[in-house]
């Protein structure tokens, strides 16, 4: 029997998925005790980073660049929404 269009995946890559899956847990797991002012800034910059790479994306091209001003921009405004807020109730 002739096995054909079988992809054999190099012994390097095979780690890559579980790899990248512990580096999450890891790196969700340091958000545990944030604080919420935190909390917010990384909401911001993660949304803001998905955000910024599909307008990159369409826009000029380059996710990348994209990704890094909208997670930066998205990071600012998680982290000042407390004083945004309170400047538009009037506190």
């Amino acid at each position: 029997m002739i096995l054909k269009n079988i992809s054999v995946v190099p012994v390097g890559r095979r780690w890559m998925p579980a790899l990248a899956l512990a580096f999450c847990v890891v790196a969700l797991g340091g958000c545990a005790n944030m604080s919420p002012t935190g909390q917010r800034a990384l909401s911001g910059a993660a949304i803001g980073a998905a955000g910024g790479a599909i307008l990159g994306t369409v826009t000029a091209g380059n996710p990348a660049v994209g990704a890094a001003v909208g997670g930066a921009v998205g990071a600012g405004v998680g982290a000042a929404l407390p004083s945004i807020e309170r400047t538009l109730n009037g506190n």
